[in-house]
């Protein structure tokens, strides 16, 4: 009995062996040496980027042998875009052949589903912007089975795909709003505090696809919904910082920093990460709040945090902003001077500085002295107009608020004479040139 056991157990053994390497031989299709032999040619001709070279042995092993290598798929995307570049006028049917190699994949098991839909998707709407609601289908398929686990390409292709759609009327904004809420969710959970450049540059271009659609409205009710949502089952992203910082710049970008939102999601960002960047958010939430003391208490933390000499500039206007709310207007000057030293000829600098001058005007001293300061604020307006960020404010400045010189009777009775150099006093004693609305 314990001999027929044993011979019953070496049958078994040499059953799985035999099984075993049958299968193994089996991947390699009906001529095993051919198939090796290609194998190795196309890899020694694509690890050289000899992608024309490599096209024909490359061929040979995804017809005869497509299960012998998971590198058939992995490199034959890449062989076959080389040829939609040379060969355009056959684009189409290497586009079909692209298409292709990643059903095969899916076919022999090289790779999840959800991931090789993402990157089919993504590689159809780019090659063709004809077929987007094609590589659409396909992509939404990719997220719904990978979910937060979805490619980075799968996530661009998919907001490219939906943004397409929507300039040739087959989407709608709607639409668009609901793939971004998608995709962000999942750029959300996988961005970590130090993204790679690839994954900024993915962020980015996502970004610059949604921007056109973004309005103050649909943001805030977009992001509102997920830093308190009001469905008790559905969790709070109010602590992560990678959603309070795409919020926060996203919000400001779009000019919507006067929502009770963005206020909360820019202390909740400092309360987690005190960081200059965090402190710059607040200052300006509480300058626009009318809360001066808190701001200036902010803008200083930022400036003192901050390395960088043209974030440092930037912040420094932002203090600037706070003592010019609190009429601490000498303060305000003098914060303007410290920008500029970091940032010389900076347009801003000099706009913020011309503003901070017809704050003043009307406490600087009786009528005609009061419309002296728009002689310094004109001038210093005039030195903004040489960069051209700002050329274009500069000038509109210049043209408002030479209206409020004082007119020729008007310097005649107080002794000065058009074209003269006169002394602005009160806190601004700056020289400048007499000029007359008239």
């Amino acid at each position: 009995m314990i001999r027929n056991r044993i011979k019953n157990t070496i049958v078994l053994i040499v059953t799985i062996l035999t099984v075993t390497s049958g299968n193994a031989q089996s991947k390699f299709g009906e001529d095993e040496n051919a198939c090796k032999e290609n194998l190795s040619i196309f890899r020694e001709y694509y690890k050289q980027k000899n992608y024309a070279d490599a096209l024909k042995p490359w061929r040979w092993t995804y017809n005869n042998c497509p299960e012998s290598s998971g590198n058939i798929y992995k490199n034959g995307p890449k062989i076959i875009k080389e040829r939609i570049k040379e060969d355009q006028i056959n684009k189409d049917a290497y586009i079909d052949t692209l298409m292709m190699i990643f059903d095969q994949r899916i076919q022999y098991g090289f790779g999840e589903e959800g991931y090789i839909l993402g990157l089919k998707g993504y590689e159809l709407v780019i090659a063709d912007k004809s077929r987007s609601f094609e590589a659409f289908e396909i992509l939404n398929k990719g997220v719904s089975l990978s979910g937060n686990s979805s490619d980075f390409r799968t996530v661009y292709g998919f907001m490219k795909a939906v943004v397409n759609l929507e300039k040739s009327g087959e989407k709608t904004e709607t639409d668009v709003f609901h793939v971004y809420a998608v995709i962000s969710e999942i750029i959300d959970y996988n961005i970590g505090e130090n993204p790679t450049k690839a994954e900024k540059d993915i962020i980015d271009r996502v970004e610059k696809l949604f921007n056109p659609y973004a309005n103050c409205k649909d943001l805030i009710s977009l992001f509102s919904n997920q830093f308190y949502p009001s469905d008790l089952n559905s969790e709070s992203k109010s602590d992560n910082i990678n959603f309070l910082k795409r919020v926060a710049n996203t919000l400001r970008q779009k000019n919507c920093i006067e929502s009770e939102l963005f206020f909360d999601v820019t202390r909740r960002l400092y309360d987690i990460e005190p960081s200059a960047s965090s402190a710059y958010l607040m200052a300006r939430k509480s300058v626009l709040k009318g809360n001066s003391s808190e701001a200036i208490r902010y803008a200083k933390q930022a400036v003192e945090m901050e390395n960088d000499p043209n974030l440092k500039a930037k912040y420094y206007l932002v203090l600037a902003d706070a003592y010019r709310s609190s009429g601490s207007f000498t303060s305000a000057r003098n914060t303007v001077y410290s920008a500029l030293k970091f940032r010389k000829g900076w347009g801003e600098a000099y706009m913020n500085l011309g503003n901070i001058y017809i704050a003043a005007a009307s406490s600087c001293g009786n009528i005609f002295e009061q419309k002296t300061v728009y002689w310094v604020a004109v001038d210093v307006f005039k030195e903004a107009l040489n960069d051209e960020g700002t050329k274009a404010r500069a000038s509109k400045s210049i043209n408002t608020y030479s209206k409020y010189f004082p007119t020729t009777e008007t310097c005649f009775f107080n002794g000065v004479e058009s074209g003269k150099t006169y002394t602005v006093g009160c806190w601004i004693n700056k020289s400048t040139t007499v000029r007359t609305s008239d």
